[in-house]
């Protein structure tokens, strides 16, 4: 239900696309969260660059170029309408900016979530592998700022260089970018006085990265699982519901504070409840915190839907409606079991979410989160990845038969 109309611009001296969304009534479109499945070579340049072992720099960028083509084609073969990268150069959809931001030394290992507190054998067996360990986080020893350019600006290049060699039309790109506060919570703060100072600093050392891919003129997608997750935290697990409410209204308008520059149309958010196979059973509401998500500078929001903890959320969008001139996202297709979604399933779970929202909210189809946000821990077999979107396809066009 989103369609993009291209011009041709130059920045600052590159062909590229500028978009503008439009909705449209004639079907519902499909997207995915971000990350997509990596061959087996680039993991290994990965973890030899995580180890800090000298990598050859021309087979680095091959390997990335040739993974980067391969995501783009399988992207069109299988019918995706909004298409990205598959984020094949960043060990994680967040630690990625250690290499964009100063101030970032060393690790240490913290506690991951507090529901796998309940069940820690399983945490231990499921979040530690050859390439990352998710217990394991980087420490902030000095004032962030952002001295990633170089390094934003080529991974835009890559993608645009991609397209150029993939025989397909897509309705819209887009590249997606760490939210200021899933890099205060998950990076850990040895320098600042204060959280506030912290995340702000963050905030402001991040708006370059966005307006940078802003230019480019794709649409930015912020991560930003922590809008949801706070309430997972240690720090937050036993709060009542307002201090939860409370740092997700910071956290928010740390957020726009970052996206000052950037026009909200070109802007969707992405919120979770984080995309690992544990209990969840500290997870909070999402009508508690829709009204402070609300409070975005954006106007595309994904939200997970197919997670069985959260199946039944749709309905917090008809207590508490989407603003209006802002796109839908649900999360229809699982990324946490190697089970198949049916595409009558997906069908049934995006029909559910249109019978709750106003007839005027666009609604595009994708997964509930990215398919290897963490290099090497992916829940999901790479070919069973892309079988799930092969059906996310599917059965957005079967709902788009029932509801129009």
């Amino acid at each position: 239900m989103v369609t993009v109309e291209y011009r041709e611009i130059y920045y600052p001296t590159q062909r590229i696309l500028e978009y503008s969304m439009t909705t449209t009534e004639d079907r519902i479109s499909t997207t995915h969260v971000g990350s997509l499945p990596r061959p087996p070579e680039l993991l290994e340049l990965l973890k030899a660059r995580q180890d800090g072992a000298d990598v050859d720099e021309d087979e680095w960028e091959a390997t990335v170029t040739d993974a980067t083509r391969t995501v783009l084609e399988r992207q069109a073969d299988i019918g995706l309408d909004v298409v990205n990268n598959g984020e094949q150069s960043r060990v994680s959809f967040n630690w990625y900016v250690a290499d964009r931001l100063s101030g970032i030394d060393g690790e240490r290992e913290q506690e991951i979530w507090a529901d796998l507190e309940d069940y820690p054998e399983y945490a231990d067996e499921t979040f530690k592998t050859d390439v990352i360990d998710l217990s394991m986080q980087p420490v902030v020893v000095d004032e962030i700022e952002y001295t990633g350019q170089e390094e934003a600006a080529a991974e835009c290049e890559e993608f645009r260089e991609a397209l150029t060699t993939v025989d397909a039309e897509y309705e819209e790109t887009f590249m997606t970018s760490a939210s200021p506060s899933i890099v205060t919570t998950t990076h850990v703060n040895d320098y600042y006085d204060s959280y506030k100072e912290y995340l702000f600093d963050v905030a402001d050392a991040m708006a370059d990265e966005y307006e940078l891919v802003a230019e480019t003129g794709m649409t930015i997608q912020i991560d930003a699982p922590e809008l949801l997750t706070v309430g997972q935290t240690s720090a937050f697990a036993d709060e009542p519901i307002e201090d939860i409410k409370n740092a997700t209204n910071l956290h928010v308008k740390a957020l726009n504070k970052a996206l000052e520059n950037v026009p909200a149309e070109q802007v969707r958010l992405h919120t979770c409840w984080g995309s690992y196979e544990g209990p969840h059973h500290l997870d909070a509401n999402l009508v508690d915190l829709l009204p402070e998500i609300y409070e975005a500078d954006i106007t595309g929001l994904h939200v997970e839907q197919a997670n069985p903890r959260h199946q039944h959320e749709y309905r917090a969008f008809a207590e508490q409606p989407v603003p209006d001139g802002w796109t839908l996202m649900p999360g229809v297709v699982d990324v946490k079991t190697n089970i198949i979604d049916h595409p009558e399933t997906i069908a049934d779970r995006l029909e559910r979410v249109a019978d709750v929202v106003d007839d005027s909210t666009p609604i595009v189809a994708a997964p509930d989160c990215g398919f290897d946000t963490q290099a090497g821990i992916g829940m999901v077999d790479p070919e069973i990845a892309w079988a799930k979107l092969e059906a996310l396809v599917e059965g957005s066009e079967i709902a788009t038969e029932r509801l129009h």
